[in-house]
């Protein structure tokens, strides 16, 4: 066991900023609206049950496709530059149509793709390529509970911090996740050219 406070802060840190659950308050809110109600524990768990399974089998799935964790770091940290900017400039590149109502709202869209999407799993395989695994499921359960917290608490939050607060929280974790991305891909280049 290779325990480091500094990797699971960064680790929980980077994952805080992908998911990006205090900017998806409206959409969650919105979604309440629309449901009437959304069942917190089961989503908390579907979402850290998907993010947790896929750091152990994504990258047995590479390998069966012959891509190396490397590689599959620089295109994740592309993915999160991309996150970053959208956060940091307010735009939007990507947007899934999350807009099923036969489906229930707590498995999906919230659980998947909102919280366990294709941005938070590419970065799991893209710590994983630096961090040991241990301290990267240290951070993916902390942020799980923060994600229950914010899950059951959405509404009080929104009226704390405004419209104003969470679009200034919003820009804060995407100026730390571009320094990220950029770091990420500055480590993972280099070992494609030996």
């Amino acid at each position: 066991m290779d325990f480091n406070i500094k990797e699971i802060i960064t680790a929980f840190m980077v994952l805080f900023a992908v998911i990006d659950i205090i900017g998806n308050i409206p959409i969650i809110i919105d979604l309440r609206k629309k449901v009437g109600h959304i069942q917190s524990e089961k989503a908390s768990l579907i979402a850290g049950f998907i993010m947790i399974l896929f750091l152990f089998v994504g990258q047995s799935l590479l390998g069966l496709i012959g891509i190396d964790v490397n590689s599959f770091a620089v295109a994740g940290a592309f993915v999160l530059f991309f996150i970053a900017l959208e956060m940091v400039l307010g735009i939007t590149l990507y947007k899934d149509d999350d807009s099923n109502p036969s489906l229930t709202a707590t498995v999906f869209p919230l659980a998947f793709p909102l919280i366990a999407g294709p941005g938070s799993l590419t970065t799991l395989l893209s710590l994983r390529a630096e961090f040991a695994i241990e301290n990267i499921i240290i951070a993916v359960l902390l942020n799980i509970i923060f994600l229950y917290i914010v899950l059951k608490t959405s509404t009080k939050i929104e009226r704390l911090l405004g419209a104003a607060g969470i679009q200034i929280i919003r820009k804060v974790f995407g100026v730390i996740l571009l320094a990220i991305s950029v770091k990420l891909f500055a480590q993972n280049i280099k070992m494609l050219f030996i």
